[in-house]
């Protein structure tokens, strides 16, 4: 069963601390509905409710379009399922880019509604936004390297990280995120000996995709984890099985057996009881009804 074995232990921040100090791989997916929720909770320590379903599942070319709205939609029906691990939202783009009022403001109301932290993307320059949100009692996750909602001013989806300057660079922002209080980091697209650095100079867990095997724990999106997406994949995804085509054949052959007569049959079909059949069989409009009393 793996980790479904350990499924009475609710995650918290303290037992993710402790994986890292174990040296026990921390598991992460991302969850955007009930249904993924209650498929993938018994087997990982976080769920991250992301602004990723943009592009995954709301049709958008990247994360830049998500609001506020759309995330507690996704956020509240994740936190029905009632999960035991440990649940992140994501802050969308402009939800702590304007005041720390307004970022403040939103995180707290992900709280409010069930998550345990919030994740937001950047180094150096949220430091301050990373204090006053700890100092309200907001966990904190960082989210370093390949940050999608850099995505116009990186020039696309690219591997960071990649000169002496970039990745000297990365390594202040990392200890300075810590720093500044958060509880773990995401690193994104880097190269894989970098992030091995940041973990070992860290004393928070790092969360790895695409970053190589020596992170603290690992992330995957849960729709390329189980190959539902029929788009390019990434070179850092690793595909468990052809979702998409597997569904897709499974909705063909409904699709046939409707249009043979097939579906549905007698054991997906309800009954009248003996009783009832002579009132059916014996119903004429009421309109008519009366029309033949009057003849």
């Amino acid at each position: 069963m793996g980790q479904a074995g350990a499924a009475l232990e609710r995650v918290t921040i303290p037992t993710l601390a402790r994986y890292k100090s174990e040296g026990r791989p921390i598991v992460m997916t991302t969850a955007y509905d009930a249904v993924a929720a209650r498929i993938a909770d018994p087997m990982v320590d976080m769920l991250l409710v992301g602004d990723s379903v943009g592009n995954v599942c709301l049709g958008f070319d990247n994360t830049l379009p998500v609001s506020m709205a759309m995330m507690t939609h996704h956020l509240d029906a994740v936190m029905r399922t009632g999960p035991r691990a440990l649940v992140v939202a994501d802050m969308p783009f402009l939800s702590y880019h304007l005041s720390p009022e307004d970022t403040v403001r939103n995180a707290g109301a992900f709280l409010q509604r069930g998550a345990a932290a919030v994740k937001l993307e950047g180094g150096a320059g949220r430091v301050d936004l990373v204090r006053r949100l700890v100092d309200c009692e907001i966990p904190v996750m960082g989210h370093l390297g390949l940050t999608p909602q850099s995505v116009h001013r990186m020039g696309g989806f690219k591997v960071q990280g990649r000169d002496g300057a970039a990745a000297h660079a990365l390594l202040d922002d990392a200890y300075a995120l810590q720093e500044a209080g958060c509880f773990s980091l995401v690193l994104e697209g880097i190269p894989a000996d970098l992030a091995a650095r940041v973990t070992e100079i860290l004393d928070i867990p790092t969360i790895g995709i695409g970053a190589g095997p020596d992170c603290s724990g690992q992330v995957l999106v849960f729709h390329d984890i189980l190959g539902l997406l029929d788009s390019h994949r990434a070179k850092f995804v690793r595909t468990y099985i052809e979702g998409f085509d597997l569904l897709r054949a499974a909705l063909g052959r409904w699709a046939e057996d409707v249009r043979s007569g097939d579906f549905p049959g007698e054991g997906e079909s309800y009954r009248l009881p003996e009783a009832a059949h002579a009132v059916v069989a014996g119903w004429v409009p009421k309109g008519m009804a009366e029309q033949d009393e009057e003849a």
